[in-house]
């Protein structure tokens, strides 16, 4: 039998129990967060989910200082911590926001997390998350937005194409992203288009050279 790769059946694929779920942001969605939602000037941001940095360094472009870790160690240098787990890590204090695109199975419970550390007041801003549009969708998080409305949804006009384990320019998607932003003070919950911005914030320097290499679709966040 001949296996369906249409992106309408692939959108639907779900990483294993045991996966990393590492699906690199590209950085231009990192800068269209920071042009067009909020604002990092001043302030320190704490990645929690980094990989290797791509969404840090882009962060770093606007934030007074950034801070980086993640649960796996892809030898950039950033601290190792499970952002479940109920401390924070030495070396990442004085925290403003928490900016993340976190693995998509564990999407809710690194929101719950984030929201936990601003009501302790570990974070003095706020949290925003870059998500497929369909976690808007379903009873759990209706009760995590009631209980916790955000105060922007920012949805992308253009695709944000993520490709498993690598940044890749020449990628394509079937799937919308959203940034979802929780701000101290703020629960009447805006809806925001991010607008077509790709051209103008992509950089060359932003792409490794194997970028170039087409992705295949199995790999793709389609």
């Amino acid at each position: 039998m001949t296996q369906n790769r249409s992106h309408a059946v692939m959108a639907q694929r779900h990483e294993p129990h045991d996966s990393l779920d590492f699906f690199p942001t590209p950085p231009w969605a990192t800068r269209a967060l920071c042009e067009h939602v909020i604002g990092l000037f001043g302030h320190v941001a704490w990645d929690p989910a980094c990989g290797r940095g791509d969404m840090a360094r882009p962060l770093q472009e606007y934030a007074l200082a950034v801070a980086g870790s993640d649960v796996h160690d892809y030898g950039a240098g950033f601290v190792i911590h499970d952002f479940l787990m109920p401390f924070i890590p030495e070396g990442i204090g004085g925290t403003d926001w928490i900016i993340t695109n976190p693995p998509f199975r564990l999407g809710e419970q690194f929101a719950r997390r984030a929201l936990q550390l601003m009501e302790e007041e570990a974070v003095e801003k706020g949290a925003a998350i870059l998500v497929r549009t369909s976690f808007l969708e379903t009873v759990e998080r209706y009760r995590l937005f009631t209980d916790h409305p955000p105060a922007v949804v920012a949805q992308f006009a253009e695709r944000v194409p993520m490709v498993k384990g690598r940044l890749d320019r020449t990628a394509s998607t079937a799937t919308s992203y959203t940034w979802i932003v929780w701000a101290r003070g703020h629960t009447d919950t805006r809806l925001r288009w991010i607008p077509p911005c790709r051209k103008a914030l992509d950089r060359d320097s932003d792409w490794p050279a194997e970028a170039d290499a087409p992705a295949s679709l199995e790999d793709t966040a389609a």
